[in-house]
């Protein structure tokens, strides 16, 4: 029997949130799902990442939110694999030689065309391992969440049908990974950090329907 989830209107709030405060509160316990399908994800070898400057560490502890970002880039038309290329070597490099990370911060990057690629270094592995490669994609909350990065800046205009389709299959495939319900799991980056407009105000209000669409996905 599955456990019983926290009802919709005791987790979710206006614009799609939770409330968070400084630290994530308790989750219901680890939930046991039937196998999704899995997103493609390509692995940083094949869009020829940027070694790390440092060795990421990864915790045996799994991940407890999964961090809905958006990247403030513009809202290309290009849909390519190429662009999606593009775009992580656009986030690798500002993180590591503006931000002065030693990697990037996210541990999963989705293109406008609905690619889906690894960031941070060893990401892939751990999540198949039910493991955490610590990022840096959520300020004081590295230790206990994994971050997405969406391609665009969706403060206005809303994204595309192929980038969502692909958010809600990777959210689904996180959970399954790690065990996660998704009304409780899926945030945006702004319940943690308060002063950042991210993931934008159209994304973010397009949480509940993530989360919706997602436990959809895990029961069908």
């Amino acid at each position: 029997m599955k456990p019983l989830r926290p009802s919709r209107r005791a987790v979710l709030l206006a614009g799609g949130g939770l409330i968070l405060g400084g630290a994530a509160g308790p989750l219901p316990a680890r939930r046991t799902y039937a196998a999704v399908t899995p997103p493609r994800v390509y692995t940083r070898a094949e869009w020829s990442a940027r070694p790390s400057s440092s060795p990421i560490t990864v915790l045996a502890t799994p991940p407890d939110h999964i961090v809905v970002h958006h990247t403030a880039s513009g809202n290309t038309t290009d849909y390519s694999l190429l662009q999606a290329g593009r775009l992580s070597h656009w986030i690798q490099d500002l993180h590591m030689d503006t931000n002065g990370w030693s990697d990037a911060g996210q541990q999963l990057t989705i293109s406008r065309g609905g690619y889906v690629l690894e960031g941070r270094d060893k990401s892939l592995t751990a999540i198949n391992n039910g493991q955490l490669a610590v990022g840096a994609q959520t300020a004081d909350q590295n230790s206990h969440t994994i971050g997405i990065e969406n391609e665009g800046i969706y403060v206005t205009q809303n994204t595309t049908t192929m980038l969502f389709d692909s958010l809600v299959r990777t959210c689904a495939w996180l959970c399954v990974a790690y065990g996660l319900d998704p009304y409780a799991s899926i945030v945006g980056h702004r319940d943690y950090v308060t002063t950042t407009q991210c993931p934008g105000d159209v994304l973010y209000a397009r949480l509940p329907e993530l989360r919706d669409r997602t436990d959809a996905l895990l029961n069908a």
